[in-house]
């Protein structure tokens, strides 16, 4: 009887790597598995990435899920009462805000699942993915594989000689590379 009437607590998962290392996808993998458990859900993302759809979350192979997408994150704290997992792609593009709403919508019992890069083109850390690293519960680095040797890739070089931090693109615009990889084309592009 007291295991029925009892709450589960929330909690904050956060999913970070570089372009191409499977963030999106693993996101995605998570929230279907938590509705092949009957668990509702919503997920959503910025409305600054509309790079394979609008309406959807699409990972680089094309498996997808429905979402909302918000210019605030302060939009997530209007979800429905019987909402259990929230699902969150490209975290980087939104303000700092968002650590605070995934601290209050886990503190209100939800499961929050979070996919965003946690460095930039330049291998800085990324918006507010330090903070949403620093309050989870469960952090996963995925890698990419590096396209110039092979190894595991965590930097995301950029392809154009835009200084913007913000270039939404996919594999014309962006290449995954290993550390070593990474600083040798800095240095080539500086030349």
């Amino acid at each position: 009887m007291f295991l029925e009437n009892a709450k589960k607590a929330g909690c904050i998962e956060v999913i970070c790597g570089s372009m191409f290392s499977g963030k999106t996808e693993e996101l995605i993998r998570r929230l279907k598995r938590a509705q092949f458990a009957k668990q509702k859900i919503a997920t959503f993302k910025p409305t600054i990435d509309k790079r394979y759809s609008d309406l959807d979350v699409v990972s680089h192979d094309s498996h997808s899920i429905s979402c909302t997408p918000i210019k605030s994150p302060s939009r997530m704290l209007q979800i429905e009462p019987d909402v259990q997992v929230v699902g969150i792609d490209e975290a980087q593009f939104f303000d700092d805000s968002i650590v605070d709403v995934c601290q209050e919508l886990a503190k209100r019992g939800v499961r929050v699942i979070i996919a965003g890069l946690d460095t930039d083109f330049m291998g800085k850390p990324f918006g507010p993915m330090p903070g949403l690293m620093a309050i989870a519960e469960d952090v996963q680095k995925v890698h990419a594989i590096c396209v110039r040797c092979g190894s595991l890739a965590n930097h995301s070089h950029r392809l154009s000689d835009s200084k913007k931090l913000v270039v939404l693109g996919e594999k014309e615009s962006y290449e995954p590379l290993c550390r070593e990889c990474y600083y040798k084309a800095i240095e080539e592009d500086k030349a």
